[in-house]
């Protein structure tokens, strides 16, 4: 993935061996000496990632940096990862309460930092793409993410009896829900109950953690939950393997409850984040294609439905045909009992509709009191009655609104579809059939013409 990189060290061997190594990725690195130097390109360029030294003497330290940069509103959500040759756990505290995101020790592994690097750099894509499909910017998000890191996860801990499952249970501690699973038929099933997070031990005895990791990204119910696979650091293959199948991150033994927990909040949030944008997407696309009134689909939705009803069609596929319906004297109905008592009618008309209508026909508003249907593998005649029995529904039982019985009726045209119409070109003779029935009194529904001289109509009786 391509991305562009901030390394921030005092020490120009060490700049040069980071940009060596992230430039052999691809990655557009840039350096800056000092912690005051790194603020000075942050405010200027757009980044995705900062690597961030601890310790800069005779400046502005890692800590101080990066506590600046997480403040700033327009500059926090860059992951911040901090490089160090410390391994206290106290400067792996103090560099997450500074706002880092990960940490990574000197000296550097090729395997350590690529797999660091691109755990944040997906990050970054998923919280890029979640601000602009939301509209938000860097500076006004912030509410959005914090809420987004506030959320309590559901993990499930994969490995041997009373060995490091509950060890790791204990690290977590109450800030996330744990279930912890020995058994991998077992742990395969309760993954598909939505977690989270699955953390996997490549060294369990009773069992093939990178089989079980293989499994998980086959299963469509988990091929989306991040995977966190704890192993040996002496024995990379199987760490390579294990990306190679698709895991999202590593942690190494003896593993640290500091390390670990970073490692965590940067795969949860992602997976939160991702949600989140699906989520966004899910509502949007509903608002796109439905009536938030009736809930039925709207013309967009419907025009694309029966775009491939057409194209059938003309490869000789089966009839099918078009239904118009409108409210009889529905603007009186407005003017004389309000747009709200409107708005329950057209609820309770749309309903109707659809209870007397079969699943695979396609309903919407179209828009006002208007109502489309196309009624697949259907000729003019059956789609004629099917309306009549639509209308005979409306027209014989009243719609009560507020403990008041209101009578109301519909009018409908009907057009099969000639093989070569276009949806305006059908449209236009429903409507033409509708008008007509309207003229000739309402709460009835009139057949399109076929090209032949007699035409159909149901009325009231």
């Amino acid at each position: 993935m391509s991305a562009r990189i901030l390394v921030v060290d005092d020490l120009a061997p060490n700049r040069n061996l980071l940009d060596v190594k992230l430039s052999a990725e691809y990655y557009d690195v840039l350096t800056a000496s000092s912690g005051e130097e790194a603020l000075e390109i942050a405010a200027k360029e757009r980044l995705d990632l900062i690597m961030m030294d601890i310790i800069m003497p005779g400046g502005m330290n890692g800590f101080e940096a990066t506590r600046i940069l997480k403040s700033d509103p327009s500059l926090y959500h860059i992951p911040v990862i901090m490089v160090t040759a410390l391994e206290e756990s106290k400067d792996m505290v103090r560099g997450l309460e500074a706002g880092a995101d990960d940490f990574i020790t000197k000296p550097i592994d090729d395997f350590n930092l690529t797999a660091r690097v691109r755990s944040l750099l997906r990050l970054k894509m998923t919280t890029d793409q979640l601000m602009s499909h939301t509209g938000h910017t860097a500076e006004n998000c912030r509410p959005m993410f914090e809420k987004i890191q506030g959320r309590k996860g559901r993990i499930l801990l994969i490995g041997d009896e009373g060995g490091q499952p509950a060890r790791i249970s204990r690290m977590i501690g109450e800030a996330h829900e744990v279930v912890i699973e020995y058994d991998p038929a077992e742990a395969m099933r309760k993954a598909k109950s939505h977690f989270d997070l699955v953390i996997v031990s490549l060294v369990a005895k009773s069992f093939d953690g990178l089989r079980l990791c293989a499994s998980l990204r086959f299963s469509a119910e988990t091929r989306d939950t991040p995977i966190l696979v704890i192993g040996d650091s002496d024995d990379q293959q199987t760490f390579v393997k294990a990306y190679d199948l698709g895991v999202n991150d590593s942690i190494m033994r003896p593993v640290e409850t500091q390390e670990l927990r970073a490692r965590m909040a940067t795969l949860l949030r992602r997976k939160f984040t991702a949600d989140s944008l699906k989520e966004n997407f899910n509502e949007d696309l509903e608002m796109v294609i439905s009536d938030p009134l009736t809930g039925l689909g709207n013309r967009r939705f419907f025009d694309r439905q029966v775009e491939p009803l057409f194209d059938e069609l003309k490869d000789g596929g089966e009839d099918f045909s078009i239904l118009v319906f409108d409210i009889d004297h529905f603007k009186r109905v407005n003017d004389m009992l309000g747009h709200d008592m409107g708005d329950q009618i057209l609820k309770e008309v749309a309903a109707r509709i659809v209870t007397n209508m079969r699943a695979v026909d396609i309903v919407s508003r179209y828009g006002g009191e208007e109502f489309m249907i196309a009624m697949p593998g259907t000729t003019q005649d059956e789609a004629f009655f099917a309306a009549d029995r639509v209308r005979q529904s409306m027209a014989g039982t009243p719609i009560f609104v507020d403990g008041q019985g209101l009578s109301i009726t519909m009018s409908c045209g009907v057009a099969q579809v000639i093989p070569g119409e276009q949806l305006r070109e059908v449209f236009r003779r429903a409507d033409t059939a509708l008008y007509h029935a309207k003229r000739n009194g309402r709460n009835q529904v009139k057949a399109a013409d076929l090209g032949r001289t007699e035409s159909k109509t149901a009325t009231a009786a």
